[in-house]
């Protein structure tokens, strides 16, 4: 009878490597499927580059909104008088001390409310924007939604004027008044010693009229 030597088995399951033990097993790819895979990589290239080619385009296209991307100098008052016709009245263009500039100024005929307003963007010497809008239709739930969920905080006198303070969760200011024939609406992230100024010029035109 023979006598098992060290480190030897008569068991064969003993001889059966085990499964951790097993050497590493690189695959191969065949020339078809590296080919497939780098026909992906190349796909996914490509994607990637058309879409950056997309949004690239209209980034440039719309940089930050700040004071200074939106600095032009329109004039309200030409502007106003070509509206005048499809108005039926001639759109406040008010005179305005150095250093305002406007950067709109539209005749919006209105939507299903069926309300027409005129609107005109001001730039203030402290680069800060203020919007005015005018009409001589208006309703209450178009005044609420020129409003955007402001609300009322208090009223203030520009000259003869009262006005409706009202304030914004985005931090906007928004003044509201009536006069004999127009609903005035001014709002805007300017400090209200500059809204009084804008609001004392609009006075000014209306009594001239």
């Amino acid at each position: 009878m023979s006598t098992p030597q060290p480190g030897s088995s008569n068991n064969p399951a003993d001889s059966d490597p085990r499964p951790d033990a097993d050497p590493q097993f690189t695959p191969v790819l065949t020339q078809k499927q590296a080919k497939r895979a780098n026909s992906t990589v190349i796909g996914m290239l490509i994607a990637i580059a058309a879409t950056f080619g997309l949004v690239l385009p209209v980034l440039l296209l719309n940089p930050t909104h700040t004071a200074e991307t939106y600095a032009r100098d329109i004039d309200v008052q030409n502007v106003s008088a070509e509206a005048a016709d499809i108005a039926g009245y001639v759109p406040l263009a008010p005179d305005l001390p150095d250093g305002w500039t406007s950067n709109f100024a539209r005749w919006n005929p209105g939507g299903s409310d069926g309300v027409p307003f005129w609107e005109v963007g001001y730039l203030t010497p402290g680069r800060q924007f203020i919007q005015l809008t005018q009409t001589d239709n208006a309703n209450p739930t178009w005044t609420a939604q020129r409003l955007d969920g402001a609300q009322l905080s208090g009223q203030r006198t520009i000259e003869t004027l009262d006005w409706e303070l009202f304030d914004s969760s985005s931090g906007d200011s928004f003044l509201t008044s009536e006069t004999d024939d127009f609903t005035l609406i001014l709002n805007g992230t300017a400090d209200l010693a500059e809204f009084d100024v804008l609001g004392a010029a609009l006075i000014d035109e209306l009594s001239a009229s």
